[in-house]
């Protein structure tokens, strides 16, 4: 299916990376000068929750009075949805700087799982990262307790995090690889991880666990086969192309796409095209049968019904 039925809502402020919805249907989203903000009323009240450091990306609801807000190169945050208040989550892994933290997913004990999608470069350096192939990045988890433990480590620019409705695992988005994997916590493969979407025409972004019960996963842009093209020159090659200007390197696709997956891994839903007036959809939520898009690249958020 495509996009015809998109409404496109302007925000005051760039880059809507991830977006969250709440039972009365408003909108929150993070912004590049690192405001969060919340958008009703079909765009016409736009409030400002707080702003927090580092740049925000996934955002989730954390109990009933805070967001949890992944802050790139600031680390894992809270905010107190009434005055904006910030404190720090987790911002070290093993006496590590999280320079890289990307979306996360928060378990009905407030466990929450995280990713960080490189140990060498920041979020706004996502292209080097997918060029040279750094494979550093990893799904974390900070414990109720405050530790931080890592279930995968080597993924290749780690991405969407998002728990089964039951919770019986959670995957993590490797965009650079095109592919989702999976760690479960129940049942006979408990402990073990797999692929659980291999070979996407997309890029995967955030991803997360709708209202239906299915994983809503952000498709950033078809694949680009010059960039296919770059991963597989050798590493002093890799190099020589992030030198050059940027609008001769491999550019994401204006088509984008998102695809809601069930517990076995079968798409259930699918959506791509082009959407007028926005590119590179990285953000994606589904409330009773609405869906909410992101971008890391515009001043918008989108409202389709399902």
């Amino acid at each position: 299916m495509d996009f015809a039925a998109a409404t496109v809502i302007p925000v005051n402020g760039e880059s809507t990376e991830d977006v969250l919805v709440d039972k009365d249907g408003r909108i929150y989203t993070g912004l590049l000068d690192g405001r969060i903000v919340r958008v009703s009323d079909e765009g016409r009240v736009i409030e400002t929750i707080g702003r927090c450091p580092g740049r925000p990306l996934g955002l989730e609801f954390y109990g009933d009075d805070e967001l949890v807000v992944c802050a790139s190169d600031a680390g894992l945050l809270a905010m107190s949805i009434a005055d904006g208040t910030v404190r720090t989550l987790a911002d070290k892994a093993f006496d590590a700087p999280i320079i890289a933290c990307n979306n996360a997913a928060v378990a009905a004990d407030g466990t929450v799982y995280f990713s960080d999608s490189s140990r060498r470069f920041p979020i706004p350096e996502w292209r080097r990262d997918i060029v040279e192939q750094t494979r550093t990045g990893r799904l974390l988890r900070l414990n109720t307790d405050g530790t931080v433990d890592e279930l995968l480590g080597g993924l290749h620019f780690a991405n969407g995090v998002a728990l089964a409705a039951d919770e019986s695992f959670v995957t993590v988005a490797e965009s650079g690889g095109c592919q989702v994997r999976r760690v479960w916590f129940t049942g006979p493969h408990a402990g073990t991880s797999e692929v659980f979407l291999a070979d996407l025409d997309f890029y995967p972004d955030n991803s997360s666990t709708g209202s239906d019960g299915l994983i809503w996963i952000a498709l950033a842009s078809r694949k680009v086969a010059a960039l296919d093209v770059v991963q597989r020159m050798p590493a002093l090659l890799r190099s020589t192309v992030l030198q050059l200007p940027k609008f001769v390197q491999p550019a994401p696709a204006r088509t984008v796409g998102t695809i809601a997956v069930n517990e076995a891994g079968e798409i259930v839903h699918s959506y791509d095209g082009e959407i007028d007036g926005f590119q590179m959809l990285t953000g994606v939520r589904e409330r009773d049968g609405v869906l909410y898009f992101g971008s890391l690249h515009e001043s918008s958020v989108v409202v389709m019904a399902r």
